[in-house]
């Protein structure tokens, strides 16, 4: 894992941030200025005292009586999280899900841009997808280098999800959200997130009785 300066802080309350995030930016739509860590937590079902233990890794954001100034605790949550920033996302695979993910519109106002799309189906390439055209995987490599991608959302067969996180790696790639079913060997310094609704639903059905 590259050093980031918070190498001291458990992978699990990273985690938690984005749901922190996520649930001031439903407040401040909401047009709520001031926040609890009292409110967070019946809204997110965690203890108060976590969210106050999680966030005090990073800094002191609210005092004792008054809460959290919502604007603030965004904005310093997003600098944390380095999505003060737009980061521009390469995505592999255009099938169902690839074109479900290039369509919805939930990434450019959190930090996130799609950049480009391919596949490595000639049928595929050249299509138009929403905004985008289809590019073959000859291309992927170049492109990335051209704009500086860091980072890839995978959403190939399984079968083919090994060699196309070896070719983002070699591209330059360091981050990478994987959506097919299977555990990817990457070099330690290389981010990998899973997405696999099977596993979340395995994961639930364990504490459902007959």
């Amino acid at each position: 894992m590259a050093s980031n300066g918070h190498d001291n802080i458990p992978d699990i309350v990273i985690g938690r941030l984005p749901i922190y995030l996520r649930a001031l930016n439903r407040l401040a739509d909401d047009g709520q200025e001031i926040t609890s860590s009292h409110e967070l937590g019946q809204r997110l079902g965690i203890s108060s005292a976590q969210i106050r233990k999680d966030l005090s890794h990073f800094g002191g954001f609210g005092k004792q009586g008054t809460g959290y100034q919502i604007e603030y605790l965004q904005e310093k949550l997003r600098k944390v999280l380095n999505i003060d920033r737009e980061w521009e996302v390469a995505l592999i695979g255009v099938g169902d899900l690839g074109k479900a993910i290039a369509h919805y519109r939930g990434f450019a106002d959190r930090g996130f841009h799609i950049a480009c799309l391919f596949d490595s189906d000639p049928a595929k390439v050249g299509q138009e997808i929403g905004d985008y055209t289809v590019q073959p995987m000859a291309a992927l490599q170049q492109a990335i280098q051209d704009k500086g991608i860091r980072l890839a959302m995978l959403a190939v067969p399984v079968q083919h999800a090994q060699e196309v996180a070896n070719t983002l790696v070699e591209s330059g790639i360091t981050g990478i959200l994987n959506y097919a079913p299977i555990n990817l060997t990457v070099p330690k310094h290389i981010q990998v997130q899973y997405i696999d609704p099977v596993v979340g639903l395995q994961r639930m059905t364990y504490y459902l009785e007959d």
